[in-house]
């Protein structure tokens, strides 16, 4: 047998064993964990988290679920199509619009991620496998951290350091229900500080956006999307990827969104036991 033979055993049966190790007959979950470090009463009631877990599990991938809602409603869950999975499943909840500015909401996500971080091995996860994802709301909050890195870095955390950042739906333009704060309406489309793709940058982790069919989408949500992505690969990353869910519409997209999270963690993870 070859050396490359040798090796391509060697990360087959590491890929097999990894496998092993990540399929837990029971699942535990905690819910309503603090993971603020502020103090008002609106953070200190609202900025809490559920973490959902295979028992024994060791090392396995950690998925970090932001719910939708506009950013002005919603709250945290367990999304189906994650449960089961042998991976930690953390929802978080984030303030809301208008009781709070846009730059305060990043900021909780931040720090919901930059707790995921310090956390992860206590519930079996590893840190190196954190996926950032979300739907709708909680995939613009997915964007604006993989690619704005002052927002992670505020809370002590590289995010090129993330394994993969995967947003559902999330609004590449400057969010809708900021620019209403703004003063402006759903169709006056803007790009400021506030929209992802003002980031564009080309040495950030894995980007995998998808969305649901462009005629049955929030207010061109597919073709945003669609620009990110073209402005990602001429600035250079080379692994970013887009979806279109045709027959789907913003909400029916989550389930078949999360079977192509699913396809690029393995991806990655294949990746990462290769030598």
């Amino acid at each position: 047998m070859t050396k490359l033979n040798i090796r391509r055993s060697l990360a087959l049966c590491a890929t097999l064993m990894a496998a092993l190790c990540v399929l837990p007959q029971n699942y535990l979950q905690r819910s309503d964990i603090s993971y603020t470090v502020k103090t008002d009463e609106y953070s200190r009631s609202r900025l809490k988290l559920d973490v959902y877990y295979p028992s024994g599990a060791r090392d396995v991938p950690v998925v970090l679920w932001f719910h939708g809602g506009g950013m002005e409603g919603g709250t945290k869950h367990i999304p189906a199509p994650l449960q089961n999975k042998g991976w930690v499943v953390v929802a978080a909840n984030y303030r809301l619009l208008p009781h709070v500015a846009v730059a305060d909401i990043l900021d909780d996500a931040a720090e919901a991620v930059a707790w995921v971080m310090r956390h992860a091995q206590d519930y079996g996860g590893d840190p190196a496998k954190v996926v950032v994802t979300g739907h709708s709301a909680g995939g613009y909050l997915a964007l604006m951290l993989c690619l704005n890195k002052q927002l992670l870095s505020a809370r002590g955390v590289d995010a090129d350091s993330v394994m993969l950042y995967a947003p559902m739906s999330g609004q590449a333009v400057t969010h809708f229900n900021v620019r209403k704060m703004q003063g402006l309406g759903p169709l006056r489309v803007t790009i400021d500080q506030w929209a992802p793709i003002y980031w564009v940058r080309g040495d950030c982790p894995p980007l995998v956006l998808v969305c649901g069919d462009r005629e049955l989408e929030l207010l061109g949500r597919y073709d945003e999307n669609q620009y990110l992505a073209r402005m990602m690969k001429l600035a250079g990353h080379k692994d970013t990827y887009l979806y279109e869910i045709d027959g789907h519409d913003h909400n029916d997209m989550i389930a078949p969104g999360l079977r192509i999270l699913d396809k690029h963690m393995q991806r990655l993870l294949d990746r990462k036991v290769t030598p």
